[in-house]
């Protein structure tokens, strides 16, 4: 794995060791102050954790939410995407740049398996995917800035629902999101196990897939399964040609040097016990994963393709079903390059890689990246014993409260880098 220490941030170029580690003496500082902030800050993420809610359905965790904004003293707008909560707070320096900083806050309809103490009081509903983290994360950041508001500009606090697949990233954007609360950038947070604790992970351009969805419909007469399958047309034989036919077109349409994924999810035809009966009817669900959007397109029309001419051999109809999800998720260099230099301070050079392997799985932070420039950085949630761990959407996953201080100290550096005194706007104008 490439690493970003293989070239110093353009800040410590030239400097010497003590000058460097003179140049980290904040961070140390911030660490320190952050510590006082994580006795409440873990005590909100539990709460989170034990009372877990649907995408959409995140009425008291927004509401939590906005409590603590409020408290804070920080301006509060909620009710965007139904359960969505921005807070604003302006610098005491002057400036006009803004950025925003999101989270996700929707959980998984997975049961929790954990036996935590904070563990889900939601039958069916778990936080597998680590946003009551994100969430608790950035409202430190929100309290420790509200505190020590040592910027210029604003800080927009996105608290986003309905990450895990109904595009509550969308509907902010669809309601304006950035029409409302202007920025420059955004940034999001996400954690990742397998990566270790102490590090940080990106990557420039597509980071994140696009993840659409397909359905196929084989439609032939049916028959008696005994007497007459000479008499009709059986949709079993396309669909069975179908399944087999479908990864060629991975192997012998999507150039070499591209990325796409096909799976197949759920196979149907007839009913259980009607052994001697034909269906009318065969149908074939799965998932498209692609990173280009030329590929995106081959591989829904390669699936009209291949389910047409399989159909037709056999004297029936095909209809292929493709849904878009959501869009790759692509990072901005300039963006990026702060994330990376924000992380690399905090943790050191060898810690924070920017040639993270792309990732097949999807996110809504997308539909924001599309409007504004901006990165999405991932935290290492720890790899646990022997290097066992428990992966994201699983029924024994917890997010990692000892990553909390860390994600907070990325936060607040990222607002320092962007807003702070020695921002590239102040260089700039210089």
């Amino acid at each position: 794995m490439k690493f970003h220490g293989q070239s110093q941030p353009r800040e410590l170029v030239g400097m010497t060791r003590n000058q460097i580690y003179e140049r980290k003496v904040p961070v140390t500082k911030l660490m320190k102050e952050i510590e006082d902030l994580l006795p409440e800050i873990r005590d909100i993420r539990h709460e989170i954790h034990s009372n877990p809610e649907t995408g959409f359905e995140e009425h008291a965790t927004a509401a939590l939410v906005s409590e603590k904004l409020r408290s804070w003293g920080i301006a509060v707008t909620d009710g965007i995407a139904t359960t969505g909560v921005v807070g604003t707070l302006k610098g005491k320096r002057p400036g006009q740049r803004a950025i925003g900083l999101r989270c996700d806050m929707d959980a998984l309809n997975i049961v929790e398996k954990t036996d935590l103490p904070y563990a889900s009081r939601n039958k069916g509903k778990m936080h597998a995917c680590g946003h009551d983290g994100h969430t608790a994360m950035l409202l430190g950041a929100a309290k420790y800035l509200s505190e020590k508001p040592d910027f210029g500009g604003t800080v927009h606090f996105i608290f986003q629902p309905a990450e895990e697949g109904l595009g509550g990233g969308r509907v902010m954007v669809e309601e304006d999101l950035f029409g409302r609360f202007p920025m420059d950038a955004v940034y999001g947070l996400h954690n990742k196990p397998g990566i270790p604790t102490g590090q940080f992970a990106t990557r420039p351009g597509a980071m994140l897939a696009n993840t659409d969805s397909w359905t196929v419909t084989f439609n032939g007469t049916g028959g008696h399964g005994g007497s007459g399958p000479h008499l009709s047309t059986d949709p079993t034989m396309p669909l069975g040609h179908f399944i087999l036919a479908v990864q060629s077109i991975i192997g012998r349409s999507v150039p070499a040097l591209e990325s796409a994924v096909l799976s197949i999810g759920h196979v149907h035809a007839g009913e259980p016990g009607v052994t001697n009966v034909i269906p009318s009817e065969a149908v074939v669900c799965g998932t498209a994963r692609s990173f280009d959007a030329d590929v995106r397109v081959l591989l829904e029309k390669r699936l009209q393709e291949v389910a047409t001419a399989s159909a037709e051999i056999y004297g029936c109809t095909a209809r292929l079903d493709f849904e878009r999800g959501y869009p790759s998720l692509i990072n901005h260099q300039e963006q990026m390059e702060i994330a990376v230099g924000v992380a690399a301070d905090l943790v050191g050079q060898d810690k924070v890689t920017d040639a993270l392997a792309p990732i097949t799985a999807g996110e809504d932070f997308s539909y924001m990246l599309q409007k504004r420039p901006g990165c999405f950085m991932m935290i290492g949630n720890g790899t646990g014993e022997n290097g066992k761990f428990n992966n994201l959407h699983t029924p024994l996953y917890d997010f990692n409260d000892q990553i909390i201080p860390l994600g907070i100290a990325y936060w607040v550096s990222l607002v320092t880098a962007e807003l702070g005194p020695d921002s590239l706007e102040k260089r700039d104008a210089a």
